[in-house]
């Protein structure tokens, strides 16, 4: 049994360049040319999974493959601060914002925690286990941070130590044993 799993961050969206947490918006126009320009570098997927996030969608769109939706592959639940610029939240409730980033069991803003995010993933990439073939699953930076970290078996605290940029792909496989990251050219 040998599955591959390819991740690719959905291209990038007005949240990320306003530097807020994310609505469910679609790409930007510009980044349509760099999505398509991606597709040179994949390889052939037995399966195509996609967060239900309209951007990730799209990205499959652009790239010309056909997904499935798949709400275990949504963004964390971020509750009250969907839509809120980061420097609003250290402005106006630092306390919260810290405890956030630093108490993986926290969920101040009355979403999904990280250490729900991360099982959420690690659940999602048990049941990839058993099939023998190449899956790629768009989804967003967050997402694919928890899968790092499950592979990696890192501490909840290295969850910020990942910068997963718009439209980043990363290579995973499973041989039967254990997943691994694949780096390759």
């Amino acid at each position: 049994m040998h599955t591959r799993l390819t991740w690719i961050c959905h291209g990038p969206t007005s949240a990320n360049r306003e530097g807020r947490f994310p609505l469910n918006e679609p790409l930007e126009q510009s980044a349509v040319a760099d999505t398509a320009a991606l597709a040179e570098r994949l390889q052939r997927a037995d399966h195509v999974k996609s967060s239900p996030a309209i951007a990730a969608l799209q990205t499959a769109e652009v790239l010309n493959l056909t997904a499935a939706a798949d709400p275990k592959l949504a963004d964390m639940d971020y509750g009250r601060w969907k839509g809120r610029p980061l420097a609003d939240l250290q402005a106006k409730e630092p306390d919260a914002l810290i405890q956030w980033m630093t108490d993986p069991d926290a969920a101040p803003h009355g979403g999904e925690s990280l250490s729900r995010l991360q099982a959420r993933i690690a659940g999602w990439m048990e049941d990839q286990q058993a099939f023998d073939g190449h899956i790629i699953a768009i989804t967003n930076a967050t997402v694919i941070r928890a899968a790092i970290l499950h592979v990696m078996r890192a501490p909840p605290s290295s969850f910020w130590l990942a910068d997963i940029e718009p439209l980043a792909l990363l290579r995973m496989s499973f041989d039967g044993r254990r997943w691994a990251l694949r780096f390759s050219r």
